[in-house]
């Protein structure tokens, strides 16, 4: 599992930095958080590949969030695509993705499917899970999870030696398989230790401080938290649906999550390390996203 931060920007994008768009690599699958303007030319500068995103999950429709979705589809359409394309979002979802999908001549090729989703709804897409929540966002807005079933327990290679365990059967049972010790036989739970939840990214989107989002978040291994602003500005920023970075960090910190990248920067800010700073004090695990960071999210 691996985050590619493609567009880090608030609002507009900049010189250094595209508008709102993260490709998490599920290895099945690419699945791509909000779809901002630019979304298909940072993946060229991506080891990452458009043709790969399988699922769309929109945050809300801000123009920063979104309006990357007409050309993304239309080159998919370009470059032959067949496999179908599910696009996610709040409840609005259906009416304006259709209208997007209406810009311009071009022949739709592949399945799209749109899916308008409640706040609080969760799905579940096989290798993985998908639940939301609201965000505390002027206009309808949703924060995801994404989340893998819980693993097997780690294997007690030296509880299974104490048992008589060793050679082939060693492998065997590490794999899975039961085996006969003279007149016992040792199951694969015998040696292993209890199972660990899967790993989990929470993603914000553009919110303010929020509960629902930090239940959401809660013990996840990465947290994606928008920090439009520093502490100087919170006030304003909350009025309009956003977040600091110091703010973001307490979320983090009382959702107990692995580590916590800041993103969604407004253009007022060149440097990150003060807003980085910020968080830091109150959240050591917290990180400023640029655009193509890469993080593997590896198994706690």
């Amino acid at each position: 599992m691996r985050l590619i931060f493609l567009g880090t920007a608030g609002s507009w994008p900049t010189k250094d930095r595209s508008a709102a768009a993260i490709a998490l690599d599920l290895e099945s699958e690419l699945v791509l958080l909000d779809c901002g303007e630019g979304t298909q030319r940072q993946f060229f500068h991506s080891p990452a590949s458009f043709m790969r995103v399988r699922r769309v999950f929109l945050t809300h429709f801000h123009g920063d969030h979104f309006l990357g979705l007409p050309g993304l589809i239309q080159s998919m359409n370009l470059n032959n695509r067949t496999e179908p394309l599910d696009i996610y979002g709040p409840p609005d979802s259906k009416e304006i993705v259709d209208r997007v999908l209406g810009l311009g001549y071009f022949t739709q090729r592949f399945p799209i499917a749109v899916h308008p989703l409640q706040p609080g709804e969760s799905l579940d897409l096989g290798a993985y899970r998908v639940r939301t929540s609201r965000a505390d966002h002027p206009v309808p807005a949703l924060a995801y999870r994404i989340e893998e079933g819980p693993k097997r327990g780690r294997f007690d290679g030296a509880l299974a030696r104490s048992l008589g365990i060793e050679g082939p059967d060693f492998r065997r049972l590490e794999a899975g398989e039961p085996v006969r010790v003279g007149n016992r036989v040792v199951h694969p739970s015998d040696v292993m230790g209890e199972p660990r939840p899967g790993r989990s990214i929470a993603y914000s989107g553009d919110s303010a401080p929020f509960d629902e989002i930090r239940r959401l978040a809660d013990r996840a291994t990465v947290l994606v938290h928008e920090a439009t602003v520093g502490r100087d500005l919170e006030p304003e920023a909350n009025e309009w649906g956003h977040s600091s970075a110091r703010q973001a960090a307490e979320l983090a910190r009382d959702a107990q999550v692995g580590v916590l990248f800041l993103t969604h920067f407004s253009s007022r800010y060149k440097d990150l390390e003060p807003l980085e700073g910020e968080a830091k004090v109150i959240f050591p695990g917290a990180h400023a996203a640029y655009d193509l960071f890469e993080h593997a999210i590896h198994q706690p």
